[in-house]
């Protein structure tokens, strides 16, 4: 028989004021990848069974983000600031419920850790289900200055030492603490309740728990991540560097997941977006929320794509802009300067050039005139074009919603269309063309004398 899974409980400590971000927002919502950086770490703590985020006094706004994220969330107060130590104990009665409840694992993340994977945490309960009482998060610093430093002997951690109470000895070790830790969730209150601040700073570090539990004889160990996995943010510029390492993520697993990225770097992606196979996605692509690539889709240079479905060997761009509420079904063509929103643009319709299709359906195999632009919006209300199966609009057209151009219907091009087409008729709604004979040459004639 497997052995029964372990129960995990996860406390995000969220309570930093993030001064130097320069921001009225929280540290911890400024986002990465379009999310908010609590958002990545609860989605790296999703196998927790119970999940207690520790917030600042009067953060009601961190507290409802975290709730949006996980409705179940637990949501504790540090009132003041003592430390990572006093930062957990603030979740005392919730980590007591979950001990009561046999829940065997706690991990304690910080919130301001964004890149941080559910792989590591599962990597750091595996050092408790081992048989340690903590196990610690480490890296290896390409330069170490200030980080505290893990001490170990073998496979064994000893300490950890801040780096202002390291000595010249201690400091000299390339092994830094990335804060990151997972405890045995039975003795975690215990051991936090016996930490003390007698050291430079006067706080109460998470980080002694390490020399707790080896007093009380248990073991203690570590788990060695990237360094660019446990980057905190506490600026803009860190802001920036999470971004281009969350970037390079997301690239790469596109790719790995079978679509061709011409120039990787030129490519921004949103932290939720689905990408499909033999998908081709040229250079300088936006991608913002909530878009799904199906499968075999190209994406042509310069486009930018938010809160849209893309369906199977459809083509979007080159420049074009795909808004919210964008359906592109399988084979559609979205060309260069077209500009959708909450538009359906059914199978293997096209609309090439320079048009806005806002609040529409297009047909299956219907096409769209360059120049064409459904014109949606009076002033106060929103209105739909219904644009039916195989019908053709002539370039530069308008269409004035709402309106309805049924199967098979042509629209003559230059027309402004404000009543209904029925299906296979022709429309044209334009003034009638009026040659005159010869005016052109008296124009002139006249005109040369008037200057003369």
């Amino acid at each position: 028989m497997s052995a029964t899974p372990r129960r995990l409980v996860a406390v995000i400590l969220a309570a930093g004021e993030g001064t130097r971000m320069r921001s009225t927002k929280p540290k911890v919502l400024h986002t990465v990848a379009g999310r908010p950086m609590l958002g990545h770490v609860l989605l790296a703590a999703s196998d927790a069974e119970r999940v207690i985020v520790v917030v600042g006094p009067g953060r009601d706004d961190v507290a409802a983000y975290a709730r949006s994220v996980r409705p179940d969330v637990t949501v504790c107060v540090q009132t003041e600031r003592k430390g990572t130590a006093h930062a957990v104990l603030a979740a005392e009665a919730p980590l007591s419920d979950a001990a009561r409840a046999g829940i065997d694992d706690c991990v304690i993340l910080f919130a301001d850790t964004p890149l941080v994977t559910s792989t590591t945490l599962a990597s750091l309960r595996a050092v408790l289900a081992s048989g340690s009482t903590v196990a610690a998060l480490g890296f290896e610093a390409r330069d170490p200055t200030g980080y505290g430093r893990l001490l170990m002997q073998g496979d064994t951690l000893t300490a950890i030492r801040e780096y202002k109470d390291a000595s010249e000895a201690e400091r000299a070790v390339r092994l830094c603490n990335a804060g990151l830790m997972a405890v045995d969730a039975q003795k975690a209150l215990p051991l936090l309740k016996r930490i003390q601040n007698d050291n430079a700073q006067k706080e109460y570090y998470l980080t002694d728990l390490v020399a707790l539990a080896r007093q009380d004889g248990g073991k203690t160990g570590a788990v060695i991540a990237d360094e660019a996995e446990v980057m905190g943010v506490n600026d803009r510029v860190q802001l920036a560097q999470a971004e281009a390492a969350m970037q390079t993520r997301l690239r790469e697993k596109a790719m790995r997941d079978g679509a061709t990225l011409i120039a990787p770097e030129t490519v921004f992606f949103w932290a939720d977006t689905s990408v499909g196979k033999d998908v081709m996605i040229e250079p300088h692509v936006v991608f913002g929320p909530n878009v799904t690539i199906a499968d075999n889709a190209t994406i042509h240079a310069f486009s930018h794509i938010e809160g849209a479905s893309i369906g199977n060997a459809a083509q979007i761009g080159p420049f074009a802009r795909i808004r919210p509420g964008s359906d592109i079904a399988a084979r559609g063509k979205i060309g260069n300067f077209v500009e959708t929103k909450n538009a359906k643009i059914g199978t293997g319709a096209k609309i090439n050039h320079l048009s806005y299709i806002g609040d529409a359906s297009v047909g299956a195999d219907a096409n769209v005139g360059a120049g064409t632009i459904t014109c949606n919006y009076d002033g106060f209300g929103k209105f739909r074009t219904e644009i039916g199966s195989g019908a053709f609009i002539g370039s530069n057209s308008s269409l004035v919603a709402p309106v309805t151009i049924a199967d098979g219907a042509y629209v003559g091009s230059g027309s402004v269309i404000t009543e209904d087409v029925p299906a296979d008729a022709l429309a044209v709604a334009r003034g009638r063309q009026v040659n005159r004979d010869g005016w052109a040459k008296r124009f002139r004639a006249s005109k040369g004398k008037d200057k003369a």
